[in-house]
């Protein structure tokens, strides 16, 4: 939308761009021999795109020529468009591509041993399919469900802690901008924790995808603590803020360590949370 609230020229020309650059890329990559499979994951994948959702590709090729296609990734991605700019790592499997009708495409590279069943496949848009390896992997995807580990629940509560303590001590040093880098991983951890709860996979840590919005899974009452949940600069607002996460860190704590049958250990918890300025409420 623009400034006062209405979506602009460009942006209601968006799908058109879409479909434009998808027929493009589609026609380019099932011509081409050493493609097994082609398929759309993301939004599309989910049936959920809006205006400015990305292009997420997937693209499966022969095993003996994936380095040249890896190589030659950005090159692959000028025959879909203009390009304006690209955004990714040499090394890297993927490109992200962003074209001049403000369409942005992620196009991730694979060999069929990368792909196994995961609940991340369980929605994907398959386009082109060579001896139906992708509808074997959608199969399989489908009958999974997510259920956190252990090993999740272990790393999110340390991380948690450390987040805690990393503010009091870039408080201390003055350093703020850490600080509130710091107070907004602690947020995301917690949306983490609350994704994890619903029982769906939370997304890579410092990606906040879908958090809000209309697709976004979280309740009203969580998206306001998020928004209770905002500092400025000021020291004592965001110990504040901090603070104001506990009872809710105290609630998924407890509540992931019975998924997971880990011990809680309370007497261990408030040793480590009152290493920093916690109030007494909320202990």
């Amino acid at each position: 939308m623009g400034l006062n609230g209405h979506f602009t020229k460009r942006d209601l020309e968006l799908p058109k761009h879409r479909k434009i650059i998808m027929n493009a890329i589609e026609l380019d990559l099932k011509n081409d021999k050493n493609i097994l499979g082609i398929f759309y994951g993301g939004s599309i994948g989910n049936r959920n795109s809006d205006l400015y959702s990305d292009i997420d590709l997937r693209i499966v090729v022969k095993d003996e020529f994936f380095e040249e296609y890896r190589l030659n990734k950005k090159q692959r991605a000028k025959n879909w468009g203009n390009v304006l700019f690209f955004e990714d790592f040499p090394w890297a499997t993927y490109s992200v591509v962003h074209y001049d009708t403000f369409m942005k495409v992620d196009s991730f590279y694979y060999r069929c041993e990368d792909l196994q069943p995961s609940v991340w496949l369980n929605n994907i848009k398959i386009i082109y399919d060579n001896d139906s390896f992708l509808k074997r992997l959608l199969e399989k995807s489908t009958e999974l469900s997510y259920i956190p580990s252990l090993q999740e629940v272990e790393i999110w509560r340390t991380k948690v802690f450390a987040y805690l303590h990393e503010i009091y001590r870039r408080i201390m040093r003055n350093e703020l901008y850490y600080a509130l880098r710091c107070l907004d991983d602690l947020r995301l951890s917690l949306v983490t924790a609350w994704h994890m709860e619903l029982g769906y996979p939370p997304n890579s840590f410092g990606d906040w995808t879908k958090v809000e919005g209309e697709r976004s899974h979280l309740y009203d009452w969580q998206l306001k603590l998020l928004e209770e949940w905002y500092s400025n600069r000021e020291p004592d607002n965001i110990l504040k803020a901090m603070n104001s996460m506990i009872p809710e860190f105290i609630r998924l704590h407890q509540i992931l360590c019975d998924k997971v049958k880990l011990d809680v250990d309370s007497e261990w918890i408030e040793r480590i949370l009152k290493k920093v300025p916690i109030s007494k409420d909320f202990m």
